[in-house]
C-alpha cells in the first residue's frame, strides 16, 4: 500500500479493495472498471469521487438499467464492441420445466462428443444433494462440487481438477460467473433461472461455447405456475437474444423490465410503469440558457414525483430500438420549439399521441422551466399542496414572485428549501401540470429582464 501511495507503482491490478478508504494514490491519471455490473452504490459512489481528477473507462457485457440510461441519455459516453472472436458461435439456449429425462439428454449429448458440463445452483445449500442426485442418473460421469464456502485450497484443487479435464460435470454456484473459459465446457444447465438475473445468466451463458463448438445453455425452472411476469420475461428475453454480442440488447431489455433507477440515488433499477418513466428522466443537456445571478441556483436537474402516468407504451411505438431512440429525443430537447416538434414527428410517424406520450411531452416542458427557475423537484404534499424544492434563498424568490399572475400570488408561500403551492394539490394531477407550467412559465418568460435585477 506504500508503494501506492509513493507513486513507485505505474500500473495497479486488483479488486474492490482499491477503492477503499485506506487506500490512497499519489498521481492517479485513470481508472478501468472491468465487470462494472458487479460494483455496488457504494463503491460506485467512491468511483465518482475518483471520476472528478481522473478517466474513467468501464466495461461490462451487460450493463444494470442506470448505467445504460446514463450511456442513452448521454451522461456518459458509450461504444459497443459488436465483433465477436473468430470462429465462436452462437450459443444454443432452451428453456424447459426441470425435468431429469431432458437433463440426463443434455448431459449425455455433451458426454458423447467428448466434452464437459457446467451444472449451476443458485444456493450452496442442497449442493451436495444435488450432486448425489446426478450421481446416480449418470453412474459412469465423474464428478465435481465447487461453491465459495470451500477452502481456498480446496476450491483451486477443485477448479484445476476440472480444468485439466479429469471430471466431466462440475456442480458450482455462480462462481464460474466471469473470469473462466474452459473450451471443453460447451454445455451449462441452470438449475432454478427464475432466481438469477438477466445479467447473471447472460454471463453464465457466456461461460460456454468459447472453443468454436457449437454449445447449449439449458435454463431450468420448477413450472409455469409458479414464475413470477419479471420472471418469465427474463427467461424469455435470454431465449430471444441468443446471437453473439447481444449484451447491449438484453441490458436494455433488462432497463424495461426493471426500470432505470435513481441517477443519483441508491436505487440501480426501478419500476419505470408504475408511476411513469418521467421520474427518471435526466435533463444532461443545457436545456434553456442558464439563468446568471448569484440568487438563483443552478440545480443539476429537476424531478417531477406529481402521480402521472407520463411514458411511450408498447403499442404506441413497439420496436425496441425506435423506443430508446424516442425517450433519448425527448430527454434531450433543449426548448419547448423542440418538444414540439418531437411531438409532430411522433404523430406523422406513430399515429396520434397517446394520453401518457402527451404528458410525458408535457412534463418535460414542466422539467426545462422549473430547471430554469432553480426548482430541483416537484412533488404533492399531504392532500392539498404541491411542494417546488429549491436551494435558492428568500430574496431571489420574492423577486421571482412578483412576475406570477397577482391573482395567485398568495397561494406560493416560501419556506426553508422549498415553495409551497397552496390548494393545488387537490385538483387531478393532469391539471396540476398544466397550472405549473402556465405559473411557472410566466416567471420563465420573464428571466431576461430580473437577470440585470439580480445580477446588479
Amino acid at each position: 500500500m506504500k508503494r501506492l501511495a509513493t507513486g513507485e507503482l505505474d500500473i495497479v491490478v486488483g479488486t474492490h479493495q482499491l477503492l477503499g478508504k485506506d487506500i490512497k494514490f499519489k498521481d492517479l491519471g485513470m481508472l478501468v472498471i472491468d465487470e462494472e455490473q458487479r460494483f455496488g452504490v457504494n463503491q460506485k459512489e467512491k468511483i465518482k469521487n475518483f471520476k472528478s481528477q481522473v478517466d474513467v473507462l468501464t466495461l461490462s457485457a451487460t450493463p444494470i438499467p442506470r448505467t445504460l440510461y446514463m450511456s442513452l441519455s448521454g451522461i456518459r459516453e458509450m461504444s459497443l464492441i459488436t465483433t465477436p472472436p473468430p470462429s465462436r458461435r452462437p450459443i444454443k439456449t432452451h428453456l424447459s420445466p426441470y425435468n431429469q429425462e431432458v437433463i440426463r439428454n443434455a448431459i449425455r449429448n455433451e458426454l458423447d462428443r467428448g466434452g464437459q458440463i457446467f451444472y449451476v445452483v443458485p444456493r450452496v445449500d442442497g449442493i451436495e444433494e444435488v450432486g448425489g442426485g446426478l450421481r446416480e442418473m449418470i453412474p459412469n460421469a465423474r464428478l465435481a462440487i465447487a461453491h465459495g464456502q470451500m477452502a481456498e485450497s480446496e476450491l483451486e484443487a477443485t477448479m484445476l481438477t476440472f480444468s485439466n479435464g479429469e471430471a466431466d460435470i462440475l456442480v458450482c454456484t455462480t462462481i464460474i460467473e466471469s473470469g473462466l473459459d474452459i473450451p471443453r465446457v460447451n454445455t451449462i444447465i441452470v438449475e432454478d433461472a427464475q432466481k438469477f438475473g438477466l445479467s447473471q445468466l447472460y454471463q453464465l451463458r457466456g461461460r460456454v461455447g468459447r472453443s468454436g463448438i457449437q454449445a447449449h445453455a439449458w435454463l431450468l425452472y420448477p413450472n409455469k405456475q409458479s414464475l413470477s411476469d419479471t420472471a418469465r420475461k427474463r427467461l424469455r428475453a435470454l431465449q430471444e437474444f441468443s446471437q453473439l454480442g447481444s449484451g447491449y440488447q438484453l441490458a436494455t431489455r433488462d432497463m424495461e423490465i426493471r426500470g432505470v433507477g435513481n441517477i443519483l440515488g441508491a436505487e440501480q433499477s426501478g419500476q419505470m410503469t408504475a408511476i411513469g418513466f418521467d421520474l427518471y428522466m435526466e435533463m444532461l443537456q443545457d436545456a434553456i440558457h442558464e439563468i446568471q445571478g448569484q440568487e438563483i441556483p443552478k440545480v443539476e436537474d429537476t424531478q417531477v414525483d406529481l402521480k402521472l402516468t407520463a411514458f411511450i407504451p408498447a403499442d404506441y411505438i413497439s420496436d425496441m430500438a425506435q423506443k430508446m431512440d424516442a425517450y433519448r429525443a425527448v430527454a434531450t430537447a433543449s426548448s419547448k420549439p423542440e418538444l414540439t416538434q418531437i411531438a409532430a414527428d411522433w404523430n406523422d410517424r406513430y399515429g396520434a399521441l397517446p394520453a401518457s406520450v402527451e404528458q410525458l411531452i408535457q412534463v418535460m416542458e414542466l422539467k426545462q422551466i422549473a430547471k430554469a427557475i432553480g426548482f430541483s423537484r416537484v412533488k404533492p404534499e399531504g392532500k392539498q399542496n404541491i411542494v417546488l424544492e429549491t436551494p435558492m434563498g428568500e430574496p431571489a424568490w420574492n423577486l421571482l414572485a412578483e412576475k406570477l399572475p397577482k391573482h395567485i400570488q398568495s397561494r406560493f408561500v416560501y419556506a426553508s428549501k422549498k415553495v409551497v403551492v397552496r390548494g393545488l394539490g387537490i385538483v387531478k394531477p393532469q391539471r396540476q401540470l398544466e397550472q405549473l407550467i402556465e405559473w411557472l412559465g410566466a416567471i420563465y418568460q420573464a428571466l431576461p429582464e430580473l437577470e440585470g435585477v439580480m445580477n446588479g
